[in-house]
Order: structure tokens, then C-alpha cells, then sequence
């Protein structure tokens, strides 16, 4: 299995994985094509495929923050089972945040990442790919050790029509497992920065960052 960067939308590599991605996840999860262009352009972020026999059977985005020394995890697709899509993806992503984040003189402090609870989201069917069965996929989370950020979270749709997306826990996986707690000052700002890209976001996501402000820190407890 090859680990390929994407960094085009002419690549052959995106139409295919833009199509997995519309497969696994439901609508206002999935960036229209065109909207992709930058991103991939983006230093600052990498889109990467796994690739077997010539076929795109996963992917996963992810980003590194310099200034805060924190990584995000924006989605991971294992597009079928029995491969070892989701282990290889993992493994492939860290290492390569690990020499990014040593490149600007850190050691990486952690990761964010969006993981679904499946008693709000048993209707996805995600592709009808087990792997990314929402109970699946959060077992397999917590064993790599990432942890729920103790908070009622809401993303901006991305559609960018103003919905609030409901469903999911924001997650921390600490590089220092002893690590229980995040100072809510970096949780506001990656979140504000993450989502700037959306000028449309909800009331709600508004007033949750309003809320978060008024805390000192936030636990993180097992998924």
C-alpha cells in the first residue's frame, strides 16, 4: 500500500478520493470539488491517500498548528475492510506529523479530531463500510488514545449555510497520556481558527465559544 500526497485537484487521485469521501460521509460533511483547490494548495495542511493496486480504498487530512505546537485530524476513510486502511492511515499520518512538528523545533503536543458519538448518529451509514461504523470507529479511537473534551460540541456545516452540526465530540489525543485537562485558551483559538474558513457559522456555535471562555480548562475524559 503507498501513502500519496495530493496537492491538486488535477490529480487523478482527488477525483477519486472526492468520491469516496461522498460515499462514506453524509452531504454537509463533503467540501464541494472546486472548493478544494486551496486547501490542497495549502502548506500548511496535507491530504493523503492511501493507495492500493492503483485504487484509492482511504484517506485522511490533517494540519499542524506551528504556534500552538497542536495537530487536527480534519477526516479519516478507510473504504473497506480486511486492508489495514485504518492502522496504516495512523501510523503514516503520525510519523509525518512527528517530523513536521520537529522541523519547526517541537515536539508535538497532540492531535484534535471530530469523532462522531454513535447514539446520536446510528442513522449514518457511512458507505456501508463497517470500519466506519461510528461504534467501530470510536472503540478503535479510544484504544490510539484520544480522549472526549468535556463540553456540549457544535460545528459549522460545511455547506457554509449557517447549520449547526450536531452529532460529534471535539477529541484530544495527548502526546503525554497523563495530560487530563486543556487550557480553554487553546481551545478557543484552534477552533476559531480552524473554522474562519466558514463565515456562515450558527448562533449556537457562537455562544459555544462565548461559554468556553468563561472556564479556565476542560477535562478530557475516555471515549
Amino acid at each position: 500500500m503507498e501513502y500519496r500526497r495530493i496537492t491538486s485537484i488535477e490529480d487523478p487521485l482527488f477525483k477519486k478520493m472526492h468520491q469516496l469521501m461522498q460515499e462514506v460521509f453524509p452531504p454537509e460533511e463533503v467540501l464541494a470539488f472546486d472548493f478544494w483547490k486551496e486547501p490542497l494548495e495549502d502548506p500548511g495542511i496535507r491530504v493523503c491517500v492511501a493507495v492500493h493496486e492503483g485504487k484509492v480504498v482511504g484517506a485522511t487530512e490533517y494540519r499542524y498548528y506551528e504556534d500552538v505546537n497542536i495537530a487536527m485530524t480534519d477526516f479519516t476513510i478507510i473504504g473497506q475492510a480486511g486492508l489495514g486502511i485504518g492502522r496504516f492511515l495512523a501510523k503514516k499520518r503520525l510519523e509525518d506529523l512527528n517530523a513536521w512538528a520537529a522541523a519547526c523545533g517541537n515536539q508535538l503536543f497532540g492531535m484534535f479530531a471530530e469523532i462522531y458519538d454513535p447514539y446520536r448518529v446510528e442513522h449514518y451509514e457511512f458507505g456501508g463500510v463497517k470500519p466506519m461504523d461510528p461504534y467501530v470507529r470510536r472503540e478503535v479511537l479510544s484504544h490510539l488514545g484520544y480522549k472526549r473534551l468535556d463540553f456540549p460540541y457544535v460545528h459549522p456545516s460545511w455547506n457554509n449555510d449557517g447549520e449547526a452540526v450536531e452529532g460529534l465530540d471535539l477529541c484530544f489525543l495527548p502526546m503525554d497520556e497523563n495530560v487530563n485537562e486543556l487550557p480553554t485558551e487553546l481551545i478557543v483559538t484552534f477552533l476559531t481558527r480552524y473554522y474562519a474558513v466558514l463565515p456562515n457559522k450558527p448562533q449556537a456555535w457562537y455562544d459555544m465559544i462565548e461559554r468556553l471562555k468563561t472556564r479556565d480548562t476542560v477535562a478530557l475524559f475516555h471515549l
